[in-house]
């Protein structure tokens, strides 16, 4: 069933992302989960590509390519326009999103090991093996690549050869990704403590106590951070200060926060196990808006033009008005969608439980 409603675009909605291409979990090194890309308000399937098992990842697109790995252990390059299968690569049980990087692939699997392709036919030029289980997205700062683990470490690889530059240990495993701003960057995971640690050195520039562990990435603008938690709460962070500047929970069925933020100049986006999006201002922490699905929302948010979309496990994915709260369109796909939407080229991306990769945009 799709719903169409009339749209109200607000112009204090200025988006913090860069059209283009979506090389990241979250489109960005700081994790905004924003593009000024253009997309239709009323989205069409444009192709569908069928693996084999589960897909929990996010896409990344780059020069018109999707690549994506999932639970067949294959990382697959796939033409945009045409969702052709241009290359797949035999590595391992992938869950987490990969990243690209100057003409290269690097994505970790559930056996740790941790792999950087080459995007032009797949071969692996190097590895790299941690000691627990990788389901997070890696993200870049300068020549190196900084990966967290299950085995409580977040690494820092040279790019071009997979070399240890260091080793961050925290007291539980990392679930989520990094975000990177200014010279730092920011792991929170399971000992409940969000880490600023120095990117050229790896040493701690110090840590702040988010009173419940987080699976989630990290999203920074400016000096602020924000975060979900498992236990039942959104975070704003001042990062000079290293203080909490607000909580949030939910007024009633208080439920974990597991997918990653995404920001507009007003307004923090974020969904919840309790089957909703909340739209949570910046300065207050005040809900602004809350959208119910039909099931649990793991999946993180995108936002294009004033408009939120996103996926949840009841095999729907939502268009809704980021001003209003207002559902735009939903589609319905083949499974739960756990992973988060990729956007480049007029075109959104998202992967499904049953192994479908969907292209979604304005139908020709």
């Amino acid at each position: 069933m799709r719903t169409i409603l009339a749209l109200s675009f607000s112009l204090a909605l200025a988006p913090l992302g860069l059209a283009g291409d979506w090389p990241l979990h979250r489109g960005n090194a700081t994790q905004t989960g924003v593009s000024t890309e253009k997309l239709p308000v009323k989205l069409s399937v444009l192709w569908e590509y069928k693996t084999k098992d589960v897909m929990e990842s996010t896409p990344i697109i780059v020069d018109g390519i999707v690549y994506v790995g999932g639970y067949d252990s294959n990382l697959c390059a796939i033409d945009l326009k045409s969702g052709v299968l241009k290359w797949k690569s035999k590595l391992g049980l992938i869950k987490a999103p990969a990243a690209y990087s100057k003409g290269k692939v690097y994505v970790g699997d559930a056996d740790g090991k941790f792999y950087c392709v080459d995007a032009s036919n797949g071969a692996v030029l190097w590895k790299f093996e941690a000691d627990g289980e990788i389901t997070a997205a890696p993200n870049f700062a300068g020549d190196t690549v900084l990966i967290p683990s299950h085995d409580a470490s977040l690494y820092c690889l040279d790019m071009a050869t997979g070399k240890k530059m260091w080793e961050f240990k925290t007291e539980g495993p990392i679930y989520g990704g990094v975000a990177v701003a200014d010279g730092k960057t920011y792991v929170a995971g399971c000992d409940s403590q969000m880490h600023s640690i120095d990117v050229k050195t790896g040493k701690p520039l110090g840590s702040i106590d988010l009173k419940g562990q987080s699976g989630s990435a990290a999203t920074v603008d400016g000096d602020t951070l924000y975060l979900g938690t498992m236990s039942n709460q959104v975070l704003a962070i001042d990062l000079k200060k290293l203080k909490i500047i607000w909580e949030f929970e939910a007024p009633k069925r208080r439920q974990g926060f597991y997918g990653s933020a995404a920001l507009t100049d007003n307004l923090v986006l974020i969904g919840s196990r309790d089957s909703k999006m909340w739209a949570i201002d910046r300065k207050t922490g005040k809900s602004s808006w809350d959208f119910l699905t039909e099931n649990r929302v793991d999946s993180s948010a995108v936002v294009v033009n004033g408009i939120a979309y996103f996926g949840s496990f009841d095999k729907k994915f939502y268009s809704v008005e980021v001003a209003t709260g207002k559902k735009l369109d939903d589609i319905d796909v083949d499974g739960a969608i756990i992973g988060s939407p990729a956007v480049a080229d007029g075109c959104i991306v998202i992967t499904t439980e049953k192994g479908t990769v969907y292209c979604l945009g304005a139908k020709k």
